[in-house]
């Protein structure tokens, strides 16, 4: 027993009541996460993504003959304890094989000195070659191998600098594309002109790893669009292939120069452009070759910021895709708050803290949808001042009118005016932009991924209705209403919602259900009644709730996984609390499981990935959402059993 009087995961919860049980669990998590708190406020946890990021990390240290010895290893480590069973390596924990993530893993390994014929290279190898070798590998995959002289370039589609010339009239332009693809993008189309040779200091290759040697492969098209458009941009392509050699030399400088502007623009100091691994690399790797010297201070500081996402633990090491304070300090002061007393005095240099990085100053990207809007929003990192996060801002507002709404009034104000402005014309709102929905440009053979836009979603929607609702909006307001609009008309036929930015449907369900309560929708709603039953029937046998990244393919269920995780509960659990399920046997069968598998330090083990960086392609674990959506769930059970009402009062 700790001192809380918490048995541990395996014990029964004997005798005692399930709300003292409560109490016990909710006292000893609120501790934890208190702890964790840093002196300035704010909080921030480890944020995991799959091989890719620590793979390619090793493979950047290699293109610039910087090999650090001493880190090496324990990424070593780390990419051969996360290999999975079926010998490759998958897009999220215990999920299925992946070809790209795979291939870059064994490069990283071998080029770290593994032994080929070592049984985890062996079966990572026969793996590649059953899934059709490096060659069947996504398109940015195919330009990290041809940066190391793996491939050809013409492996990879044509995409020219020139695109820093085109008007915004034109069919492809970086305004209509997410800020995530255009902070990767710009620095990548000078890689692409210059077509670099990674210094590669050690001459390692992996040409085991292709079926067909590179130099014969004669088709290296692996996307599987249909329709017009996709003959059309494939056919573009061809043509680019072959012309591209024949542009003109100053125009293509121009455009180079416009790249580097952009880029430098946009730099973000030690924190890196746009903020995201993938495209700090690129700028490193952008600034090295273009020659300048290595003490050049726009090179120096993009080097630093990468060197910020490394976490070390001992002998094993990985990079994270990028940080999340904002977004972590934002949720967790909703728990403190929700869990009261001592803890909620947490929130206040929390809000603090949150208060002096609203973005006030800098005009950003979003502005090209948006003209004339000021800037007040929130980023999702220490500092990204080009790109604040539309999600993170709707957190960020409902914590601080929910502490206090008189003091952070200003900061209130200027959020929710900026929050209007990026509303997209079907009502809802994507994560960073307005009406960033040209879906044609997801049939580009560069945009196999499929991740090329950001498009509103049920979930961030939900976030911004929520917030609306909580400071005061009604639904007779022109906006609030084209927003539950458009969470009606997006709601599936089982009663569920996709859910963009968290595994899954049960993640959109639960926001939806947050907004829709917020707003006033009441619980005997149809709407609201549909979603309850939904998540109810996607409860599993021990209590809990869980659904992997698997459910992000149209074949495959939803809001079903392999195993229930505490994050997944939670979320289900406040859903259904939202809907007005407070006294179901499913809240408590809920809350029941997040009481038994509780640990001793409070917290609760998840290995399972719960969030998406992009669906199908890029998955997420934050290590936080163990830590806070739990405890989250119990003392919203705790204070609607024991008040006057059942009914939730706050957006979230």
């Amino acid at each position: 027993m700790s001192r809380h009087g918490l048995a541990s995961a395996a014990a029964p919860i004997a005798a005692e009541s399930l709300l003292q049980r409560v109490e016990q669990g909710i006292a000893a998590a609120a501790e934890t996460l208190a702890a964790g708190q840093h002196p300035d406020g704010h909080w921030a946890f480890e944020l995991e993504a799959d091989a890719t990021i620590p793979a390619e990390y090793v493979l950047l240290k290699h293109f610039l003959d910087e090999i650090e010895p001493s880190i090496e290893p324990p990424i070593v480590n780390y990419l051969k304890s996360i290999q999975g069973a079926h010998g490759g390596w998958p897009l999220f924990y215990d999920g299925d094989f992946n070809i790209s993530a795979s291939v870059k893993a064994y490069f990283a390994l071998k080029i770290c000195g593994e032994d080929v014929n070592a049984p985890h290279m062996k079966r990572a190898r026969e793996a590649i070659l059953a899934h059709g070798g490096a060659q069947t590998s996504n398109v940015f995959t195919l330009v990290q191998l041809a940066l190391f002289g793996q491939v050809p370039w013409r492996a990879v589609p044509v995409m020219p600098v020139e695109i820093m010339h085109l008007p915004r009239w034109f069919p492809f332009h970086l305004d209509k594309v997410s800020y995530w693809s255009r902070t990767v993008i710009v620095p990548l189309l000078v890689l692409m002109a210059k077509k670099p040779l990674a210094k590669n200091p050690r001459g390692v290759d992996i040409r085991e790893l292709f079926v067909t040697p590179p130099e014969q492969v004669t088709n290296w098209y692996n996307m599987n669009r249909k329709g017009a458009w996709a003959v059309f941009f494939r056919n573009i392509d061809r043509v680019l292939q072959r012309v591209e050699w024949a542009f003109p030399k100053a125009s293509r400088e121009r455009a180079i120069e416009k790249a580097v502007e952009f880029v430098t623009e946009r730099l973000n100091g030690e924190d890196g452009l746009g903020a995201i691994y993938p495209a700090m690399a690129n700028s490193v790797m952008m600034f090295e070759v273009l020659g300048y010297p290595k003490d050049h201070p726009d090179l120096v500081i993009a080097k630093k910021s990468i060197e910020k996402l490394m976490v070390v633990h001992g002998d094993r090491a990985y990079c994270q895709p990028c940080l999340s304070p904002v977004w972590d300090t934002g949720l967790v002061s909703h728990a403190m708050l929700e869990i009261g007393g001592e803890f909620a005095e947490t929130v206040t240099p929390a809000a603090d803290w949150l208060k002096d990085r609203q973005i006030l100053d800098v005009v950003g990207d979003w502005a090209a949808r948006a003209p004339g809007v000021r800037p007040g929003g929130w980023a999702f990192q220490y500092n990204n001042p080009h790109y604040p996060d539309v999600d993170d801002t709707a957190v960020v507002v409902m914590a601080l009118d929910r502490l206090d709404p008189a003091k952070y009034k200003e900061q209130i104000d200027r959020a929710v005016e900026w929050i209007f402005g990026l509303q997209s014309s079907n009502g809802g709102w994507g994560a960073f932009d307005a009406d960033n929905d040209y879906q044609y440009l997801n049939h580009i053979p560069f945009a196999d991924h499929g991740a090329l836009l950001d498009p509103p979603t049920a979930d961030v929607s939900a976030r911004c209705l929520s917030m609306l609702a909580q400071l005061g909006y009604k639904i007779d307001h022109p906006k609030v209403k084209a927003a539950l609009d458009y969470l009606l008309r997006e709601q599936e036929p089982d009663g569920s919602w996709f859910g963009r930015w968290g595994t899954n449907y049960i993640y959109g369900t639960w926001s939806v259900l947050c907004a829709l309560n917020a707003i006033g929708l009441p619980s005997e709603h149809p709407v609201m009644r549909k979603a309850s039953a939904w998540l109810i029937s996607k409860q599993r046998e021990d209590g809990g709730w869980g659904e992997d990244g698997a459910s992000y393919w149209e074949d495959q269920p939803r809001g079903e996984g392999k195993v229930s995780t505490a994050s997944q509960t939670a979320w289900a659990v406040l859903g259904l609390m939202a809907a007005g399920d407070v006294d179901h046997p499913a809240v408590e069968k809920g809350i029941r499981f997040l009481t038994e598998t509780q640990t001793e330090d409070g917290e609760w083990d998840e290995e399972s990935y719960t969030a998406v960086g992009f669906p199908r392609v890029f998955y997420l674990r934050y290590h936080g959402y163990r830590a806070f959506f739990p405890v989250w769930a119990m003392a919203r059970y705790r204070n609607l059993k024991q008040g006057n009402s059942k009914n939730v009062l706050f957006g979230m």
